[in-house]
């Protein structure tokens, strides 16, 4: 299950006790806001896209939405998401849980600067009812993230 994969990562970094589990679904940044009791824009949502032979995750506000013409941009190819069906045998997650830690190998992550308005971020942790508050430098270091990209727009 991946959330035991995402757990074990953070236990492995002396972090795992702050995975929260919810009750109800987080699967949405709207469902994950209501469980934590935040606005939708902290949420730290992992877009999935097809970028030539690779996979990308983008990790964006909640409130952010890809700027096609950005996207194009840096990565070279339109964004093309990948389809439902594909993202737990290529990330290592299920839509719903898609996060950046623990995925699979290959799996390339950038942040986008949509994320910089805040001290702390709650991405999600594996699963459609989980995730953990994490500091800007320490989502940096637990995606393992490759850059810094400018590809969204915030509404």
């Amino acid at each position: 299950m991946a959330i035991d994969r995402v757990k074990a990562f953070f236990a492995a970094r002396g972090m795992g006790g702050r995975v929260l589990e919810f009750d109800i679904s987080s699967a949405t940044v709207a469902l994950a806001a209501k469980a934590l009791n935040c606005e939708e824009c902290r949420i730290a949502k992992t877009l999935s896209f097809h970028v030539g032979g690779d996979v990308v995750l983008v990790v964006a506000a909640g409130d952010a939405k890809i700027d096609n013409a950005k996207f194009k941009a840096q990565f070279g190819t339109k964004a093309k998401m990948l389809a439902r069906e594909e993202a737990e045998p290529l990330i290592g997650h299920d839509i719903g849980g898609v996060c950046p830690f623990a995925v699979n190998e290959g799996v390339k992550t950038y942040l986008d600067d949509s994320l910089k308005h805040f001290e702390t971020v709650f991405p999600a942790c594996g699963s459609s009812n989980s995730a953990i508050e994490l500091s800007l430098p320490e989502l940096e270091d637990c995606s393992e993230a490759l850059d810094w990209v400018d590809v969204c727009k915030v509404y």
